[in-house]
């Protein structure tokens, strides 16, 4: 543990953007992410970091809060009729964006049409849409061909993309490209002259932003900015970001290394606690599309030789209270949760039935590429561990250890052959808030080649999932999730290798630090 310390404290120096004196003067925090942000648009891609780098630039028409509630955020009031196809709603008086113009309906429309281009949620509501208008500055009207109940649920969820609203000359940028112009409403701006992709992002306080009323909640309520300038630092490596904190160059981590979360608890100037408390959902993703996992035997034997204590300890070692056994596909503990279904997974680890499995669907040592972001600690420690198994049941592994930005290039080549830059299997980590209902699980699709990274195609996963949204009270939805979750270890979307909750830590002058599915920085304060 001291190698590492030293080893830290001789990296610090390259990764830490010293601020100018003017900059001295002002409340400054510095954070660092988990990852970092090659692009600000939070509607092109499902980037977990520009998703909340984004929350601080843009603003949203509604917001979870901390009872997984949607909320209005920018809108004021909204109605809907008897029928259920008509909603009206209404923004908030005095919103204005960071150039000074006003936020209007027609802004709120061309966002939320760029928004339903790419979201899954969205795309549902855009096919049974029959008109989505601006109705004068700050009205605007959508009607529907058919009812959807979880509309408000829609426009507040806070997986990527999120309602976020963009001037409209920004809004119309095609959804397939990204956007180059960071101009939203939210509480922070972004300073694109300090921008400095791999190393630094900055963003200073709006004075223009009008905050809700309301107390906070996760991303609903009153944005209330307790500091002018936030600085993320990226620091790729964990020991150099803990060493930072320890000496107070930075004032809070995102995601510190986990073996290294007891050194940084006994230090008397840092505090940790749950980011989460909703979790990870990690798992192995696997490209369907690529033989031999087009083959539901080669799958089901994958499944077999899950033993999820392995990668649980690998990522969080063996304390109870931070792991948790996922025996189906929704978050533990969540009301969905369930393990109707196959129970192999639940019976963990049966490396001669996986091996068995194997033999009978025919693998002949083709040559498996698994890509692992090494980047990512979470990424390389399920990596390692699914290394090892797919090669003790007898698969041949090419283990492809790299950069995540080069994994988020790669995965895009769905049919090429390994030679040719084709792949087998990721690792993924989902936020559980993300899986604890179809809604915003982007890994549980199952639509084959319009779906998420791996294409799986399962009718019964999609059947289920349809019929969720048209459910209109819990009692049904876990009658659906049941159908969902047999049907998802049938077909074996992908492979869960647990659950678990993981830390933060900040420096103990920095106050307002809550455990929620984002790094909340409304309310935060920092003394000297």
């Amino acid at each position: 543990m001291r190698r590492r310390t030293l080893l830290a404290a001789s990296l610090i120096a390259p990764f830490i953007a010293r601020p100018a004196a003017a900059q001295a003067a002002t409340r400054l925090l510095r954070f660092v992410p988990q990852g970092d942000i090659a692009n600000l648009d939070p509607i092109w891609g499902t980037s977990y970091s520009v998703r909340n780098a984004a929350l601080l630039v843009w603003d949203t028409l509604y917001g979870i809060d901390a009872r997984m509630q949607p909320q209005r955020q920018m809108v004021e009031q909204e109605e809907v009729s008897a029928d259920g196809l008509t909603w009206h709603f209404r923004l908030r008086p005095g919103l204005v964006f960071h150039d000074g113009t006003p936020v209007t309906a027609r802004d709120a429309v061309a966002s939320l049409r760029r928004w339903a281009a790419r979201d899954v949620m969205g795309q549902n509501i855009a096919a049974i849409e029959d008109s989505l208008t601006a109705l004068d500055e700050r009205s605007f009207r959508w009607v529907l061909k058919r009812p959807f109940p979880k509309m408000l649920y829609a426009l507040a969820k806070s997986n990527t993309p999120c309602t976020f609203v963009m001037p409209e000359r920004i809004a119309r940028t095609d959804p397939g490209k990204v956007i180059t112009e960071y101009i939203g409403s939210g509480p922070m701006k972004m300073v694109t002259a300090e921008w400095q992709v791999g190393a630094r992002v900055v963003f200073e306080r709006f004075a223009g932003y009008q905050p809700r009323p309301e107390p906070a909640s996760w991303m609903a309520g009153g944005k209330r900015m307790l500091v002018d300038r936030i600085e993320w630092l990226i620091i790729p490596d964990g020991a150099t970001a803990a060493g930072a904190l320890q000496t107070g160059e930075v004032d809070w981590l995102e995601s510190p290394l986990p073996d290294l979360v007891p050194q940084l608890e006994r230090h008397r100037d840092i505090r940790t606690g749950i980011a989460n408390d909703l979790g990870v959902v990690s798992g192995v993703r696997l490209n369907h599309l690529q033989p031999p996992f087009d083959k539901i035997g080669i799958r089901r034997a994958m499944l077999a030789g899950i033993r999820q204590d392995d990668y649980l300890s690998a990522l969080v070692g063996e304390d109870s209270s931070l792991r948790r056994p996922m025996n189906g596909y929704f978050t533990p503990g969540t009301p969905l949760y369930t393990e109707a279904g196959d129970t192999t997974l639940a019976r963990g680890g049966d490396l001669e039935l996986a091996k068995r499995l194997l033999r009978e669907s025919g693998y002949a040592g083709e040559k498996i590429v698994m890509l692992t972001a090494q980047d990512s600690f979470a990424a390389k420690a399920v990596g390692d561990v699914a290394a090892d198994m797919f090669r003790r049941i007898g698969m041949t592994i090419d283990y492809v250890s790299t950069d995540f930005a080069t994994i988020q290039s790669r995965r895009l080549n769905r049919r090429a052959p390994p030679e040719q830059g084709g792949w087998h299997s990721f690792q993924v980590s989902h936020a559980g808030t993300d899986c604890i209902n179809p809604a915003a699980y982007l890994g549980l699709r199952a639509n084959g080649e319009k779906g998420w990274f791996g294409w799986p195609d399962s009718p019964a996963v999609e059947a289920g999932i349809a019929e969720w949204y048209d459910s209109a009270s819990l009692e049904q939805e876990k009658k659906i999730a049941e159908k969902i979750n047999a049907a998802a270890l049938a077909d074996v979307i992908f492979l869960p290798t647990g659950f678990f909750l993981a830390k933060q830590a900040w420096r103990s002058n920095v106050a307002g630090v809550v455990t929620a599915p984002i790094p909340v920085f409304w309310d935060v304060s920092k003394s000297a």
